[in-house]
């Protein structure tokens, strides 16, 4: 088997000394899994999220991403443009003032021209059905449209893993319809926090719990789409 895209070992983290969130918390990602991250409110998944791209620092454990440990803020910086962590609200993932310059923002980070940045912002924004969106200004956007234009700044820099904190949130069926759609035919790797368990029924290979501040795996879920690979 190949290494893992990323290793988590050990981990604990706490809010509150009194309280910790996450206890010798340990997780694999391998290329090629869409794993279901389950749990209630207030585990620890969004935590674990934070973490795996250095935005918390836990207090116990070994991060390892991409072949390598991290641990400073400059280890993080390749981990951030290779994960592409949607976040739970996409009020904290856009701030540009309209479509285009949100969903142009990564590849420019990442040294795209202004040209290059606005053919792939066009191209991911045609992909989630949004064609002809550039020019909308985002605060003014519907809930499920900013849904979907906040998972088109994470696609747009073309991560290797991507990290969906609730991605249906917000969204009719019809659009998670085509977003289910979307994600099983993308390559990434891929880790879903969700409390949609038919949307993860649909996706997920692989199902890890957050139980006591641990993970504990599930076991195989495979959908009827990878069960016939």
């Amino acid at each position: 088997m190949s290494a893992p895209l990323f290793r988590l070992e050990g981990i604990g983290f706490a809010y509150d000394a009194e309280r910790p969130v996450l206890r010798d918390a340990g997780f694999e990602l391998f290329a090629g899994e869409r794993v279901a991250l389950v749990g209630p409110n207030g585990s620890g998944k969004t935590t674990l999220f934070l973490i795996m791209v250095g935005l918390r620092r836990p207090s116990a454990g070994i991060v390892e991403a991409f072949g390598r440990s991290r641990r400073t803020e400059k280890d993080f910086h390749e981990v951030r443009a290779r994960a592409g962590l949607l976040f739970q609200d996409a009020d904290d993932q856009l701030f540009c003032p309209t479509v285009l310059e949100d969903v142009s923002f990564g590849p420019l980070n990442l040294g795209k021209t202004s040209a290059e940045a606005r053919e792939i912002a066009q191209e991911t924004l045609a992909l989630l059905g949004l064609a002809g969106f550039g020019d909308r200004v985002t605060h003014k956007l519907s809930g499920g449209q900013k849904r979907l234009v906040a998972l088109a700044t994470v696609l747009a820099m073309r991560p290797d893993v991507l990290l969906l904190d609730e991605p249906t949130n917000a969204l009719d069926h019809a659009t998670e319809e085509r977003l289910t759609d979307i994600l099983q035919a993308l390559p990434q790797a891929m880790v879903i926090i969700s409390h949609d368990d038919g949307f993860l029924k649909r996706l997920a290979t692989r199902r890890v719990r957050m139980e006591n501040g641990a993970l504990v795996d599930d076991g195989k879920t495979l959908t009827p789409a990878m069960a016939r690979r």
